[in-house]
């Protein structure tokens, strides 16, 4: 069976997109599923390439019982070939991953991660970098996290 591969997307690969690649990452393992999976996150700046996760997001994760150990990178062209989905954090990520995209094929890959937060106020995952809610950008991640699955599952025959 081919995996299904699963970007998460944010501004600088430290806060949001960690977060939801982690967050995934241990729901499709709960579920059974990680060998069906590849996961991982990106930025779409290079300003913390190389760097562990911001200290407030991995003491929150951690705090719920996930270690984030991935370390920042920036999108690349390449990414549009090896994963299904790309899912994006605001609108501002998905206009700069759009325009990197090339074609109809690699366009629909994008998507809002929010979109599957059935609890979601609005479209966008708020930038805790800025704002300081790591507890609340870890829980819309979690809820983001059921529905995508649950969206995969559905589509992907999982």
């Amino acid at each position: 069976m081919a995996e299904v591969g699963i970007l998460f997307v944010c501004l600088g690969n430290i806060c949001r997109s960690p977060t939801a690649e982690a967050v995934f990452a241990r729901d499709v393992r709960a579920a059974g599923l990680a060998h069906r999976f590849s996961i991982d996150s990106a930025g779409t700046g290079d300003w913390h390439a190389g760097e562990l996760a911001h200290p407030p997001t991995r003491a929150m994760a951690f705090s719920r019982g996930i270690e984030i150990t991935h370390r920042a990178r920036q999108i690349t062209r390449s990414d549009f070939a090896r994963f299904d989905h790309i899912l994006v954090m605001d609108q501002s990520n998905r206009k700069n991953v759009l325009a990197i995209a090339q074609g109809d094929a690699e366009r629909s890959k994008v998507k809002l991660f929010r979109a599957f937060d059935p609890e979601a106020e609005h479209d966008e995952v708020p930038d805790p970098y800025y704002t300081g809610e790591f507890e609340r950008v870890f829980e819309i991640c979690e809820r983001a996290s059921a529905g995508l699955l649950a969206h995969l599952r559905a589509h992907h025959r999982l």
